[in-house]
Order: structure tokens, then sequence, then C-alpha cells
């Protein structure tokens, strides 16, 4: 359509071309949008799951230095009260606790449809109290 005035107006056209333009564009520019929401939720998970399995590993390495010792059911259901409640997209971790002489590991896997998680977090078993008590007794000869 087109329309013209006379005694120096400018004509006028009327193009559809930039509808068309916005509308192949929007859909990509809200694709994006929508990824970064979505890597910003997958990185806010990641560390809230790999802090409760941080903290589960040295809360147990802590722990084994006592008589009894702990249990590798203890610490899971340890991590699971760090990380119940929380808002994560992956609501229902996978807790592996693998304790040795020397070292606890805590390996964590969550899935969300096709995101995926996996973390592994070690503390070694520490006898601080001994290697004082050994140090203490050499300074004194």
């Amino acid at each position: 359509m087109e329309m013209k005035k006379y005694k120096g107006i400018k004509k006028y056209k009327l193009q559809g071309s930039m509808t068309v333009e916005m509308s192949f564009l929007m859909p990509m520019i809200m694709f994006l949008i929508m990824g970064c929401i979505l890597a910003v939720f997958y990185y806010h998970d990641k560390n809230i799951l790999s802090g409760a399995a941080y903290e589960t590993a040295v809360v147990g390495s802590t722990k084994a230095r006592a008589k009894d010792g702990i249990k590798e059911g203890e610490l899971e259901m340890l991590f699971y009260q760090r990380a119940k409640d929380k808002c994560i997209i992956f609501s229902h971790p996978q807790v592996l606790v693998k304790t040795e002489k020397e070292k606890i590991e805590v390996t964590v896997n969550a899935t969300k449809k096709y995101m995926k998680v996996s973390i592994i977090k070690r503390a070694a078993i520490t006898d601080p109290e001994k290697k004082i008590r050994d140090f203490r007794r050499l300074k004194r000869k």
C-alpha cells in the first residue's frame, strides 16, 4: 500500500518485512534467554550438591577418628539431610559413600531429563592428636 501526498510531503510506503524478520528472530532470542536461565539453575544446583557432599565428607573424616568410627549409611543420611528442602532442579540425588583407611569419598549423581550432574568429594582421615603428642614428646627430649 502506498500513500502519496502532494506539496512537499514525503511518500510513505508500508512494508511487512520487519514483522517477518522479527518472527524468525524472537524465538532464537527467547531460546538463548531460557538457555542462560537453565544454565544458572544447573550451576546453582551443582554448587549446592557439591557443598553438601563436601560437608558430609569432612564430618565423616572427623567422626571416623572416634572409637566406634562411622558407618556409610549414617553419612548417606547426613547428605540427604543437608540436601533436602533446597530449591533445586535435581531433587533426587543418588549418593555413594566409600570409607577407606585413610580417606572418605562421597559420590553424588543426579539427573533431570537430559541434564546430569556427577560430583566426587574426598576428605582425608587425619589424626592430628597423635601427631601433636609425638611432636611435643620429641620437643621435650
